[in-house]
């Protein structure tokens, strides 16, 4: 598909709303005691109420409703005192009982919103984007279709995953771009795994996303209408599904044909969507009320007891960084972006000398070589205490820059922390004012023809006596204030 040209984008308008189904990290599955893990042997953690067999009756997961109110709240939406479970039908292979237990016309939870960084072209401002609804539900099996010698003319069902508690979170029709989907997205997952209902893995299944995507001519009364691209593995491929669906369909509409409702895949090689089925409509689903379970209660004191586990979620817990801490925009995003690795830096900031500083060690030096090598902080050989120790001696001007690079480095050479490498080398920066004078005083005797520069109006030949000193000294000189000394020193000579 060619791409548009900006004038004809600018055009029409994209209307996209996310279908996100999120797998509930419980111990066991929603209507029975089979335990809720990924993988094993396939078709080992079924039971009869899995499998729909006939007598066995389905006992909700207390801990699922626990994770699905927390969830609720998270993201700002009103759980309802009284819910009811329905049967959603349809038959597919995957699906042993030839219906879903799900949430129809009365969910858990209702009317919520995400904020989301918006107006990207200008680099500024924040949408709120509205959430319909949450509701409880269960995961279907998986159909494989590759990694066996005859996937070519057979599918293989592994039905483990039946029954593991899902929550599905629908938002309005209110994102505008893929580039907001994307942000929302980030933000959901964000907040997901802050309160820990799940472990929000995509490639395990564990979040799953499916995008309703249509365009009308900017100006227009009413929506176009949507194709849902669905089950799509990262927010990077949402991105690129959802802006090659916006002009695929706005290609159909100007070319005077309708776009087809249907649900729609996305080929990440081939970076487009292709026709999967048509699109049901919930009359087609067959719903009606699940008449194994009764209506799902969830009274004031039960929900208020669920509510006080709320964790500070990421937003707040951002600008609180930024007051508390005087650490930038991008330095608080960065931190506040895992709650574990929040946890982590602010345990250690209420040690050190200089919050500021050491996040910037742990954002920049430490964790730039924890990329490179593949580590994660758990795996890190220095410890936060030894992150603290060397931020208080750069804050006491102990250390240069430089001395510390060196000691990082030492230590994931021979995998040991940095107050074992310190104490070894015991590198010290000199600070001494009459030592680095003596020095001074050498280099500029032995370099009048640079003294001379320096006078006839070429100051920026300082550098050189400066460079000059910190060699004599192998590196130890105190930079601030050789700095300072050199500049004293070449106005008075």
């Amino acid at each position: 598909m060619a791409n548009l040209s900006p004038d004809l984008l600018a055009q029409y308008q994209p209307v996209i709303g996310l279908e996100v189904h999120v797998q509930l990290l419980t111990d066991t599955k929603a209507f029975c005691g089979c335990v809720n893990r990924y993988g094993g042997e396939p078709n080992t953690h079924a039971c009869p109420v899995c499998l729909g067999l006939p007598g066995a009756l389905p006992v909700l997961n207390r801990q699922a409703v626990e994770f699905a109110t927390l969830a609720s709240a998270a993201i700002n939406c009103t759980v309802n005192t009284t819910s009811v479970f329905a049967r959603k039908n349809y038959f597919y292979p995957d699906s042993p009982k030839g219906y879903q237990i799900s949430q129809f016309d009365k969910p858990l939870a209702e009317n919520g919103y995400l904020d989301v960084p918006s107006d990207f072209a200008t680099g500024g401002g924040i949408r709120r984007i509205g959430i319909t609804r949450l509701h409880m539900e269960e995961d279907a099996g998986k159909s494989i279709h590759d990694g066996f010698a005859d996937s070519s003319i057979r599918t293989y069902i592994d039905l483990n995953r039946c029954g593991t508690p899902l929550i599905e979170i629908v938002s309005e029709p209110d994102l505008r771009t893929a580039d907001e989907a994307y942000e929302y997205l980030t933000r959901l997952k964000e907040i997901l795994l802050y309160t820990g209902v799940s472990d929000c893995n995509m490639e395990e299944g564990s979040l799953r996303c499916d995008a309703n995507v249509s365009v009308m001519r900017v100006g227009a009364k009413e929506y176009g209408t949507k194709a849902e691209v669905k089950n799509v593995n990262s927010f990077r491929y949402i991105r690129d599904a959802i802006n090659y669906e916006i002009e695929r369909q706005i290609e159909v509409v100007e070319s005077g044909a309708r776009v087809q409702q249907e649900s729609r895949l996305y080929n990440a090689a081939e970076g487009r969507t292709f026709s999967m089925r048509s699109k049901e409509a919930a009359h087609d689903y067959r719903y009606f009320p699940e008449p194994d379970l009764p209506a799902l209660t969830v009274d004031d004191a039960w929900r208020d007891s669920i509510l006080a586990r709320l964790p500070e979620l990421p937003e707040k817990r951002r600008k609180r960084l930024q007051e508390n801490y005087a650490l930038s925009e991008q330095d608080a995003a960065t931190i506040a972006a895992s709650r574990t690795f929040a946890d982590t830096f602010e345990a250690a900031a209420k040690t050190a000398k200089s919050p500021k500083r050491l996040a910037n060690l742990l954002l920049v030096e430490l964790r730039g070589r924890l990329d490179a090598a593949h580590l994660t902080l758990e795996q890190s050989p220095i410890s936060m205490a030894g992150l603290v120790q060397a931020s208080d001696l750069l804050e006491d001007g102990k250390l240069s820059s430089k001395q510390l690079k060196g000691l990082f480095e030492a230590a994931f050479a021979t995998n040991e922390d940095f107050p074992t490498v310190y104490n070894r080398e015991k590198p010290e920066q000199i600070s001494d004012t009459g030592a680095l004078e003596t020095m001074i005083d050498q280099i500029i005797a032995a370099n009048p023809k640079q003294l001379d520069q320096f006078k006839s109006g070429k100051t920026t030949v300082a550098a050189f006596f400066v460079g000059q000193v910190m060699r004599l000294s192998k590196g130890q000189a105190n930079p601030t204030l050789l700095n300072e000394l050199v500049m004293k020193k070449l106005t008075a000579a």
